[in-house]
């Protein structure tokens, strides 16, 4: 009975683990590479193991980072099937599509200049929107709370994480002959008292857990300030008279920023702005979250006996397609963009920071974490100039990080959620750059707890683990 550590460890993206129970293999999420150096040729690259000979895929949530892998795994053998809450199998079919559609194009782009360059060969997206499709009937769906057996000698228990629609911690019993052992993978764990989600579910139990680590090394800013200063931000700007981008992630920012701007609509003067939903993904995301509105917590589900409906946007515009994204471009002032990718790696708001990066009067708000080598990291970062579509573009709007927006939770909710587990398991961290995980690790350990750092290839022997 082993653990292996593979994708997401010493890294925030990726996530993939490799559990072997009485001679069958499980995988712990499998998820894309975002960000860091040639993240594309390390996404191509072959599985350390033979994805044909994978008996099962247990999913922690819908990000890309944790299921985007999941089409090239099936198209490398893999037919077994993938356990997921039912809000994350809608949530999948939403963003595996679209990164396919993104796959394709970037190959087609690609051939486009090679051909022109007179290059030999062609280049094959990593997988197609047939291959995203297909994988999804693989997909079996277990409730929170429910008890599947996924394969002999492994049962699975999801509880909710908090984190995003669907996501959840993975609570597992394992059993190879006389040995039982109780692994727990907290999955990407949210932050208590966030708006629209519960908060993260305790558990059981455990002999050994399995922890991620993004913002292991800080704490976010306290709710009620970070609403402060986003309403600050936007009276500034509607006095500079420029426009605010909000990059966003498709899944869970979105939807907690338009909560946000409605359920503060008056007391934020919006009614002169114009905000825009630039992102057909994200439109389809927020339909999703509305479709499992059981999922929501207290106050989210106040808002739906009042209105039937959480808040909309008086001034709202939803934009679904090219030219009506390009339009917006066209506005020098007034406008509120939301639009993705979070961490500015292609999508719709490289287009609209391309415009309106190099303008003094405008802003840039970020919501979430944005890894190494993006260059949503390159600007929180403080560069002078960027590089969008090969062309340096100088970067002179303002730009501000919320970190209380984050879906992540902070080194306390990480270190309360551990706490909530009985008995003060042993704690391998992944899912964060090392100075996050070492500081969550020292944190750890500074409440008596067995904490280590996981890397890359690194075998734990779970009949040592108790």
């Amino acid at each position: 009975m082993q653990l292996e550590f593979f994708g997401g460890a010493g890294e925030v993206t990726g996530s993939c683990h490799i559990l072997t129970v009485a001679g069958r293999r499980v995988l712990l999420d499998c998820g894309m590479i975002q960000g860091g150096p040639s993240p594309d040729e390390r996404n191509r690259a072959d599985f350390p193991f033979d994805a044909s000979r994978v008996d099962a895929v247990i999913l922690s949530h819908a990000h890309i980072d944790h299921c985007g892998r999941l089409p090239l795994l099936r198209k490398r053998g893999f037919r077994g099937p993938i356990y997921a809450n039912p809000a994350c199998r809608d949530l999948m079919r939403i963003l595996l599509a679209d990164s396919a559609n993104m796959q394709e194009r970037d190959a087609e782009r690609d051939n486009r200049k090679r051909q022109k360059s007179g290059a030999r060969g062609v280049v094959e997206p990593l997988f197609t929107l047939e291959d995203a499709l297909d994988v999804l009937q693989q997909v079996r769906t277990v409730r929170y709370g429910d008890v599947a057996d996924v394969l002999p000698g492994v049962e699975l228990t999801f509880r909710d994480a908090g984190h995003i629609l669907g996501s959840a911690s993975v609570w597992l019993t394992l059993r190879e002959g006389a040995l039982v052992r109780r692994v727990t993978f907290s999955g990407d764990v949210g932050q208590y008292d966030s708006p629209i989600l519960r908060d993260p579910e305790p558990g059981p139990a455990a002999d050994l857990v399995l922890m991620e680590s993004t913002y292991g090394d800080r704490l976010h800013r306290d709710r009620a300030a970070t609403l402060d200063e986003f309403g600050s931000i936007l009276r500034h700007a509607k006095r500079d008279g420029g426009n605010v981008l909000i990059p966003a992630f498709a899944v869970g920012r979105t939807q907690e920023i338009l909560y946000e701007l409605a359920t503060r609509f008056d007391e934020w003067q919006l009614d002169d702005w114009r905000v825009y939903l630039d992102s057909p993904m994200a439109i389809e995301a927020t339909a999703v979250y509305w479709k499992h509105a059981e999922l929501f917590d207290e106050e989210a589900q106040e808002w739906l006996v009042r209105a039937r409906a959480l808040p909309v946007l008086p001034n709202l515009t939803l934009t679904r397609t090219a030219d009506e994204s390009m339009a917006i471009n066209r506005i020098t002032h007034g406008a509120i963009v939301i639009a993705g990718s979070g961490m500015c790696t292609g999508g719709r708001i490289v287009h609209h920071l391309k415009h309106n990066l190099a303008r003094p009067e405008c802003d840039v708000v970020f919501s979430g974490f944005q890894a190494q080598g993006t260059l949503g990291r390159a600007i929180v970062d403080g560069r002078d100039h960027v590089r969008i579509h090969g062309s340096p573009v100088k970067v002179a709007a303002r730009v501000h990080t919320l970190g209380g927006f984050s879906a992540h939770g902070d080194q306390h909710d990480l270190v309360r959620w551990y706490g909530a587990i009985p008995g003060r398991p042993p704690v391998w961290l992944v899912h964060g750059e090392p100075a996050a995980a070492e500081a969550l690790r020292d944190a750890l350990r500074g409440e008596g707890a067995r904490a280590e750092v996981a890397a890359p290839g690194v075998t734990l022997d779970l009949g040592a683990a108790a």
